[in-house]
């Protein structure tokens, strides 16, 4: 009987995190971002949903935050040289200022879930406060990049609509996985008052 390598029992032990972010990150719309995404930002040797969900929305708002700096530098510059453009690009700084502020909020309330607390309304209203900011933050970045439309723009636009429709995918995989999360105590609440 041939024993396994060091080599090969390492990389089990890899493959089992990865494995399961890769099948959870199948309900996303943008998967191979979420992969990527969540196999930096995740480090545990057996990830749950929960994680999962806290690392894709920690990296969801650390994009929009870099994004908000960016705008907000453009914003500044544009300002000075009284640009047509300013306008369109405060608004956009505004709303990604708002998905980083709801973004925050969410990972903190989520922070307040007990995997192990029972069956209470108040559970409920925690997972409903979360799905209505990651929401909220996926329109604002939606919103923001609509203000950019066409194929026709300015390097300049092009990098805005760039940096803010990666916020929004990857605040769209985040909610995707909060749900997945979410799920479990919504089900568990249909099997014990069906």
């Amino acid at each position: 009987m041939v024993e396994p390598s060091m080599g090969s029992v390492r990389h089990s032990r890899r493959s089992r995190p990865r494995t399961f972010i890769e099948a959870s990150c199948q309900s996303t719309r943008y998967p191979a971002l979420c992969i990527k995404c969540l196999t930096r930002h995740t480090n545990y040797n057996t990830p749950n949903s929960q994680q999962l969900a806290r690392a894709a929305l920690t990296a969801s708002v650390y994009r929009a935050r870099y994004t908000r700096l960016y705008l907000g530098k453009v914003a500044k510059e544009l300002g000075a040289t009284k640009s047509k453009e300013y306008r369109v690009v405060r608004d956009c700084l505004l709303q990604i200022d708002d998905s980083v502020n709801q973004l925050s909020q969410s990972i903190r309330e989520l922070r307040r879930f007990d995997p192990k607390a029972k069956m209470t309304d108040d559970i409920f209203w925690h997972i409903d406060n979360v799905d209505t900011w990651v929401s909220a933050a996926l329109t604002d970045a939606s919103s923001c990049v609509d203000e950019f439309p066409g194929h026709r723009m300015s390097k300049m636009k092009a990098a805005i609509k760039s940096k803010v429709l990666n916020v929004a995918q990857l605040t769209s995989n985040a909610l995707a996985l909060f749900h997945q999360y979410s799920a479990r105590y919504r089900g568990a609440a249909i099997e014990k008052h069906p």
